[in-house]
């Protein structure tokens, strides 16, 4: 197929119904750019012979030579099959977990999708992220299953036992959607039964739970994979062949007789042909019949490979004749058994029309999405479609209509920008020059030649004295028309150096064209407070209406047909299309929903399934180009969807990247293409968390700690307590009681460390409680703004019942109830527990919508003792780090004297007016906004009765000193407690050979990882190793690895959890046999003290260590004994 035309792509795009949205989704080397290759190559734009060689859609330097890819790219591609012809927008995505965001803005965007799996490696861990990845997205799959030639060529299968390995691939990859079939359909069942509890006129007969009875009704069966349904194709994408059974099925049934139908349904699967009776039968096994896959597909294919591979000149001839193909000569000569398999199988079975046919078969048009992934795309948040205004309801109608009438509202959805070098926009290209163009330039420079030769003649027949006066005159024609052309040059070449940004975007609804005005709604804008500001049917142009938070208007300037490499320029894109737009890079920072009806809610968020964990700090060589490394740092966070960058309270510029290749490529383009200067990059900042834990049975050698141990152990906590200041009392079980500086109140705080699964509850509904904080914080203000719908409170009593049910014990008894706070940053993983008497807070009373007048009274002092906690979550003691899984138990607050203070404060009120008269005199409504603005109560003395500050004043306000001694509290309350670092910990999966697994265990040993589980793969020799490795030991883990093993072993690492480190940072020997054991410096390494100390260096904190030990002991070089 020839190259189509611009025009010709144009008039596709028109039609809805014959566009296929779709992307390749695979584990890192299994093939999808090289299948990609192979489509594009269909299509004419690149040649056929560099297909898998060129890794066209890889047009980065870096993935050329790493050989991944790192970005998501789209390509328009033109497929005709009989008198249809389509337009499939290909997007081709990254399978390194590093790189797994980038597969989340293409799988947005898409309908469908390619899942590619090596028929060798099978199932890896990133082909089940991708799978899961596409069914979030509610997007249809079809199989792939490449390097079918690795079976024939490396482990030297028999048909036979080809047939059975890829069975079992299929049932694999079938278990793996039947697992999140079924997870979804006992969620909406579960969904479904909340609802008949919430009806008192179900009868209770029917209620009684069979976990099965919602998936026996559901129907299956289309979701799973499998040949005969045509979902399934088998390629080798390197030899450039593909097929699917149907291709088979057309031949044999006119050379058998046997009808298609038949054959369809028994090429895959255990029958076989009895050729006398011309009649297909079940396998019988003990006859050692062959399935008809192997007898009439693959043993084709093996035999030959086999001809070919052993160079049996008559046999490939007569295979070639008998397939009726034409082979070149240069291919026929080729001493490269691979370009004689790739002519002949190209021809025979070409890989881009089985594919390409199943995509237009089996894959969705923009016109079939499904109602439940609209309603999914629009209920951002907490909110259900029922939900929502029915202004937005409406719009679910033009979803799925995807109409282009200009009644339309148009809809575009931006999941991500990416830079794009400005000489490569269409506007910028050089044009090719036109007839009289050409000849004009030839004029010009046959004038300025001979103007050359003449200034050189006149130069060489003038003497020396007129030297400086003959030639100026005629020279200086010459210089002006020089200057002239090359003054205008330097500037554009500036401005092309810039870095332009277009939106990779997908219209889901109207025509997008250039110059229309649109609303870009960002992720947090709610349509429901537009409707409530703006009147209904309102008619305003665009510049006339209110200011509305997270909504801008902008205009489509450059709308662009993404073609991998090059951009080509539209005027307008209709419904279902996939487009690049340009101008919006003021607008959009990583995704955005474009409308032109602000009516529409933002889409959900996209969904990353790798955490950015690695972290460095940045600074420029020359400090003088910090402007240009800031800007460089707000270009790269645009480029990449899923970087983060932060300037710490230290003034640090920090980037954090989801692993070691993703933070090489983000500094490779810092400095070549944003910030373009010389950067310094320090250590990897490891993240650690700080909790405590229960005070441990046993000791350092294993031994019960008994009652000399005991003693020990008071010894040393004796010796901790002196390092406590005077002032504050610790009781035997940990309660620490402080006094405010101006000794007006006293807190009794007490730290308990929460159970393993309350940490994980709290972590996995930070959203939930972030939102119930938000409604909390309104009420408590008297602004009951925030409506909360049903969905949303059934989530928080549904969390208050988890809390519940783990929180169990005559310790824990109505925690629950007392919780005050969460933190760090009101949503984080430890809980403030309010046990004080006189004054009840909790942080339900929010979800109940009620908040008690004691509340309002002691609402600014209790602000000030949240804010301390807030404090103490936020960095611990051990090495300022946030806490986690850390309960705070509040359990007396003594705020008599405050009291006193007020009674007599308001006894004191005119001197103290009479005391600020000695400054300027203000009305004393302005002393009550300041007093609030300063969160502190009116019973705070400011001046004594001459306007000389008291003893008590000189501390500053209460709340401030409230903030402060709770903040100290907690801090004390934690150290009394046994403490322990936790550390971030990755899931490593290896894929290795049993003759390097030795070696995978070394270095995994060597860096404190532990191995899970160990299972060899079916019919390979390959072994899958699953591991945990903390994050501070894995830098370059996977080079190591791959370096030990000669490149058989290579490893994908994903953030998973924490983990805490067992040892005790500040251990040291206390009874005999530890002394015995360890020595009387226990110098042999305590992996979390290394860890607290890095930590502790690294933020200028002062770090307990010998600079010089065994100082008489002089080593030389000469002598080094």
């Amino acid at each position: 197929m020839g190259l189509p035309s611009l025009e010709k792509m144009v008039q596709l795009q028109k039609r809805t119904a014959n566009i296929r949205n779709i992307c390749v989704l695979a584990h890192v080397d299994h093939g999808k750019t090289t299948l990609a290759d192979c489509l594009i190559s269909s299509n004419g734009i690149i040649s056929s012979r560099l297909a898998g060689k060129l890794r066209y859609m890889d047009s980065r330097e870096d993935e050329q030579i790493r050989g991944i890819t790192m970005k998501s790219s789209a390509i328009s591609l033109h497929y005709a099959e009989g008198n249809e012809e389509y337009l499939i927008n290909l997007i081709d995505s990254p399978g390194h977990v590093d790189f797994s965001s980038e597969v989340s803005t293409a799988v947005r965007i898409c309908d469908g999708c390619i899942i590619v799996v090596d028929a060798v490696e099978g199932v890896c861990p990133q082909t089940q992220a991708v799978l899961r990845q596409a069914w979030l997205e509610n997007i249809r799959p079809v199989l792939v299953i490449n390097k079918i030639d690795r079976l024939i060529v490396e482990l030297k299968f028999t048909p036979q036992e080809a047939y059975s390995h890829l069975k079992n691939i299929l049932e694999q990859i079938n278990a793996l959607t039947a697992t999140l079939f079924t997870s979804k359909v006992l969620e909406e069942r579960a969904e479904r039964e909340s609802e008949s509890q919430g009806n008192p006129n179900s009868d209770p007969a029917e209620q009684v739970y069979d976990w099965s009875a919602g998936l026996e009704d559901t129907d299956d069966s289309h979701l799973y994979f499998s040949p005969d349904q045509g979902n399934v194709v088998f390629t080798s994408a390197i030899d450039g062949w593909g097929f699917g059974i149907e291709h088979f099925a057309k031949i044999y049934s006119k050379k058998i007789g046997i009808k298609r139908e038949v054959l369809m349904k028994t090429l895959w699967g255990d029958y076989y042909i009895n050729m006398k009776a011309k009649k297909i039968m079940k396998v019988d096994q003990a006859k050692g019949k062959k399935p008809l896959f192997v007898q009439l597909i693959l043993e084709n294919i093996w035999s030959l490979y086999d001809a070919v591979l052993k160079k049996d000149k008559e046999k490939i001839d007569k295979i070639v004749t008998s397939l009726g193909l034409k082979i070149g000569a240069r291919e026929a000569r080729h001493s490269d058994p691979k370009v004689q398999i790739s002519a002949i199988c190209s021809q025979w079975l070409p890989i881009s029309h089985a594919v390409l046919a199943m995509v237009c078969q089996k894959l969705p048009s923009p016109l079939d999405m499904s109602s439940e992934r609209v309603e999914k795309l629009m209920c951002s948040g907490s909110h259900t479609f029922d939900s929502l205004p029915p202004e937005t309801q409406a719009l679910k109608a033009a979803f799925m209509k995807c109409g282009s009438e200009d009644t339309a509202p148009v809809i575009i959805f931006v999941s991500k920008m990416f830079p794009v070098d400005a000489k490569a926009l269409p506007q910028n290209r050089p044009r090719p020059l036109t007839q009289e163009e050409i000849m004009q330039r030839r004029e010009r420079a046959r004038q300025r030649h001979a103007e050359k030769l003449a200034a050189a003649q006149g130069q060489s027949t003038s003497d020396g004295s007129a030297l400086g006066a003959s030639p100026e005159g005629e020279e200086p024609t010459g210089r002006e028309q020089q200057v002239e052309s090359m003054a205008p040059k330097p500037v554009p070449e500036e401005e092309d150096n810039q870095e332009t940004f277009i939106a990779f975007a997908r219209v889901f609804s109207g025509v997008a064209r250039r110059g229309k005005k649109i609303f870009v709604l960002g992720p947090k804008y709610s349509p429901v407070e537009f409707l409530q500001r703006v009147p209904l049917g309102f008619s305003a142009p665009l510049g006339d209406l209110p200011p509305v938070p997270h909504m801008a208007s902008c205009t489509l300037e450059h709308l662009y047909l993404l073609m991998g490499r090059e951009l080509q320029d539209l005027e307008e894109v209709p419904p279902g299309n996939v487009l690049g737009i340009g101008g919006l890079q003021d607008f959009v920072l990583k995704s955005a929903t474009l409308c032109s009806l602000p009516s529409c809610p933002p889409f959900i968020p996209l969904n990353f399934e790798a955490t950015p964990i690695v972290r460095v700090a940045i600074e420029p060589k020359h400090p003088s180009e910090m402007p240009q490394l800031v800007k460089g740092m707000k270009l790269l966070n645009q480029a990449d969807p899923c970087v983060q960058i932060l300037i710490q309270e230290t003034g640090e510029h920090v980037l954090i990247t989801a692993g070691e290749i993703h933070l090489q490529r983000c500094l490779d383009d810092l400095k070549e293409r944003f910030a373009k200067i010389q950067i310094s990059v320090s250590e990897p900042i490891i993240p650690f968390r700080e909790t405590i834990t229960k005070p441990p049975k046993v000791d350092m050698v294993n031994e019960e700690i008994g009652r000399q141990q005991k003693v020990a152990i008071i010894h040393q906590t004796k010796e901790d307590q002196s390092k406590i200041p005077e002032g504050i009392q610790v009781d035997s079980d940990g309660l620490v009681t402080m006094t405010t500086p101006n000794k007006l109140a006293t807190l009794s705080v007490r730290a308990l460390p929460l159970p393993e699964d309350v940490t994980r509850i709290l972590e996995e509904n930070s959203d939930l409680i972030r939102s119930m904080e938000q409604l909390t914080s309104s009420l408590n203000e008297g602004r009951n703004t925030r409506v909360i719908d049903q969905k949303t409170q059934e989530k928080m009593w549904e969390f208050k019942g988890k809390l519940e049910q783990y929180l169990t014990g005559r310790k824990w008894r109505n925690t629950v109830d007392q919780i005050w706070s969460f933190g760090p940053r009101k949503c984080g993983p430890n809980i403030l527990v309010n046990r004080t008497e006189d004054f009840q807070n909790s942080v339900w009373t929010g979800p109940a919508g009620k908040a008690c007048k004691e509340a309002s009274r002691y609402r600014d002092v209790g602000n000030s003792i949240v804010s301390g906690f807030q404090l103490a979550t936020l960095s611990g003691p051990m090495c300022e780090e946030p806490l986690m899984g850390v309960c705070f138990v509040l359990e007396k607050w003594d705020q008599s004297k405050c009291e006193e203070q007020g009674v007599s404060e308001k006894q004191n009120q005119d001197l103290v007016q009479e005391g600020r008269g000695a400054g300027v005199s203000c009305p004393p409504g302005d002393e009550k906004e300041e007093l609030q603005d300063g969160h502190c109560e009116p019973f705070e003395k400011r001046a004594s009765q001459k306007g000389e500050s008291s003893l008590p004043d000189c501390y500053g306000p209460l709340s401030g000193q409230l903030i402060a001694t709770m903040k100290e509290a907690c801090r004390y309350a934690l150290q009394v407690k046994p403490q322990r670092l936790m550390a971030a910990m990755y899931t490593c999966d290896i894929m290795a050979t049993s003759d390097v697994l030795g070696r995978v265990y070394a270095v995994l040993s060597k860096r404190e990882g532990r191995v899970l589980q160990e299972e060899m793969k079916e019919g390979t020799d390959m072994f899958i190793i699953k591991a945990v490795l903390p994050v501070a030991e894995s830098f370059g883990f996977a080079d190591e690895i791959r370096k030990r093993t000669s490149g058989l072993a290579s490893p994908q690492l994903v953030f998973s959890h924490w983990e805490i480190i067992p040892s005790d940072p500040f251990w040291v020997p206390t009874t005999e046999e530890e002394y015995l054991h360890f020595g009387e410096k226990a110098d042999s390494e305590n992996q979390a003290r290394k860890y607290m100390n890095a930590v502790r260096k690294r933020k200028g904190l002062c770090v307990e260590e010998k600079i010089v030990e065994h100082a008489e002991k002089q080593r030389t070089l000469s002598k080094n004994k």
